[in-house]
């Protein structure tokens, strides 16, 4: 009945996501506010106060500048570029989709580096593109073979690489020369380098050379280490001509009044955010040791969320909702016998390992 979509609209899914599902827990009789969150991979800590009070002082009356001015120069002097080489989005979820929308058709290739977040698929089908998957293996700790990736991209002359850096689930994190080698291996197409969780990696690389090129879209959010979820917030960052084809995509208005001063306020407290990531490293290390001293395998990983084997993931994602915490089933990423953690505070990481634990015994 009605008027039918493109073809290839009809088999389309939308992508599974960590945090709340609260339709979920509606089912369930349980309320969210009951619930420790460690499927999402964000700062547990909130941002710093002056963040909510700038908030509270956006005149809600008012549209929001639809250029974000004021944002994009704060992000261009914060990781040394200029203005017009960036574009702020509502997450990096939106910023994918541009991409996908400016600069794909049904003619186009495009490889997803996996297992990975599932936003590159849907945006690349809904495109209509033909999608290609290199996946790496657990008997490799899921660490990516850099030889046989480029020479997919040599083969099939991807017009975009999707590529999450630090990897999202497994939180793996390719060095400099190797995201080098996919550049130098195909010259008529573009990388869209993730770097959403880069903040969390410890001594990570300068990607920003990257983007002189053209060729080359690194995208970062607000979101994860600003803890930002809730207003949504992400940038691009490539060439002058790159930004100005997202821009032409881009809806109006994308990015709200609030997300836009909370992330130009937020960008001013880089100590506050580092206070926090060394306590959300110690609660990492604490949980790797604890699920490692139960005989759970963990997953190696460079960011602060880590993969852990489980056997039935569904079933021990369920069993720990239903006591009141929840952790990300990593069965939609084809991984169904792992779950992904993501630390909280270390009183709430004490509480998961005893959950855990009582599991285990039983």
């Amino acid at each position: 009945m009605g008027v039918e979509p493109r073809k290839h609209i009809s088999s389309l899914q939308r992508a599974t996501h960590g945090g709340t599902d609260y339709r979920e827990l509606e089912c369930l009789g349980i309320k969210p506010q009951d619930v420790l969150d460690f499927s999402a991979n964000i700062n547990p800590f909130g941002p710093p106060p002056e963040v909510l009070n700038a908030i509270r002082e956006v005149p809600l009356e008012k549209y929001p500048d639809n250029n974000t001015l004021a944002l994009r120069r704060a992000i261009a002097r914060s990781v040394g570029t200029e203005p017009d080489k960036v574009l702020s989005g509502n997450g990096v979820s939106e910023l994918i989709w541009l991409s996908a929308s400016a600069y794909l058709s049904e003619t186009d290739a495009v490889l997803i580096v996996g297992p990975t977040f599932g936003e590159y698929l849907d945006a690349a089908r809904a495109a209509g593109a033909r999608v290609y998957h290199w996946n790496a293996e657990r008997e490799s700790d899921f660490r990516p073979r850099v030889d046989e990736i480029v020479n997919i991209i040599k083969e099939i002359s991807p017009k975009l690489v999707f590529l999450c850096n630090p990897n999202n689930p497994t939180g793996g994190y390719l060095e400099f020369e190797e995201v080098s080698a996919f550049l130098e291996s195909w010259e008529e197409g573009i990388l869209v380098l993730d770097e959403a969780y880069v903040s969390f990696v410890e001594g990570p690389w300068s990607s920003l050379p990257f983007i002189d090129n053209g060729r080359t879209i690194i995208m970062r959010s607000l979101t994860k280490d600003c803890a930002l979820a809730g207003v949504r917030l992400g940038y691009a960052l490539a060439h002058e001509s790159v930004i100005e084809v997202m821009e032409k995509v881009q809806p109006p208005w994308s990015v709200n009044a609030m997300a836009q001063e909370a992330g130009r306020v937020a960008l001013d407290f880089e100590d506050y955010f580092k206070e926090c990531l060394v306590k959300i490293i110690a609660a990492k290390d604490y949980l790797i040791r604890s699920f490692s001293d139960m005989g759970l395998v963990v997953a190696p990983s460079s960011a602060h969320y880590f993969m852990v084997e489980v056997g039935d993931a569904a079933s021990f994602r369920k069993r720990l909702l239903m006591k009141g915490l929840q952790v990300r089933d990593c069965s939609s990423f084809g991984l169904p016998s792992f779950i992904r953690v993501s630390p909280r505070s270390m009183d709430d990481c004490r509480k998961l390992v005893e959950a855990v634990s009582t599991m285990s015994r039983t």
